[in-house]
């Protein structure tokens, strides 16, 4: 094995990277989050959907923006608005998607902005959970007291030093430039999966395919498999 290869780290985010969430999963979230918003805030329907995304485009989690400015609190918020029943039905993966990530060199982290239940929750049904060696979840984003999800750098700097790691070895495989942006501008090489992102054309997190590369991401992918080669 290329020595090189062996000594990568990989990062990848979870939802619409590892599988499709904007089919089921995605409109789901939308849903508990605007009646999160709805009952604990007190604002009408259109009102509650404006501040989701209005906050997802200002912090990158919709989260952050509740926390901050209504006193939210963030376990409260992501125990009710992830609990989703029912949601295993409407996950899939790919037999050759499992086969290229447990063929992958190198070590192998899964990082969301998701909770830490809900992610455990998705690995299991996808039949991934065995294929990383930690989840670092939402919950674990936090300095000094205080969540700092992706897209947020210093997140980035902080988790690489605790795990020992230099930003040259590390590779970040997700669907969302900013955050993409963001590793980049630590140091970290980035991959997008573009594979389903035709899909998530509506809501927070929205994004389409760009016909140019920007300079900050690597490469672009629509197959595990194709992080391979």
């Amino acid at each position: 094995m290329n020595e090189r290869r062996a000594s990568q780290v990989w990062f990848f985010d979870l939802d619409n990277t590892l599988h499709n969430a904007s089919a089921h999963v995605f409109g789901a979230l939308n849903v508990a989050m605007n009646e999160y918003i709805v009952r604990h805030l007190g604002v009408p329907g259109d009102q509650a959907a404006e501040l989701r995304s209005r906050y997802w485009h200002r912090y990158g989690a919709t989260l952050l923006g509740l926390v901050r400015h209504h006193g939210v609190s963030a376990a409260h918020f992501l125990a009710e608005t992830h609990a989703l029943p029912g949601m295993e039905p409407g996950l899939h993966s790919h037999a050759h998607d499992l086969a290229a990530l447990r063929r992958l060199p190198g070590r192998k982290f899964l990082l969301t902005n998701a909770p830490l239940d809900y992610a455990l929750r998705v690995l299991h049904t996808l039949g991934m959970a065995r294929d990383f060696e930690a989840v670092i979840a939402v919950e674990q984003m936090r300095m000094f007291g205080q969540l700092r999800p992706k897209p947020d750098a210093r997140m980035f700097r902080h988790l690489l030093a605790r795990l020992k790691l230099l930003p040259g070895q590390c590779i970040l495989v997700e669907d969302t430039l900013v955050h993409q942006k963001a590793a980049r501008r630590v140091g970290m090489s980035t991959v997008r999966m573009q594979r389903w992102l035709k899909c998530a054309a509506t809501g927070p997190g929205a994004q389409q395919p760009l016909r140019r590369r920007p300079a900050y991401v690597d490469r672009r992918v629509r197959s595990l498999q194709t992080l391979l080669r």
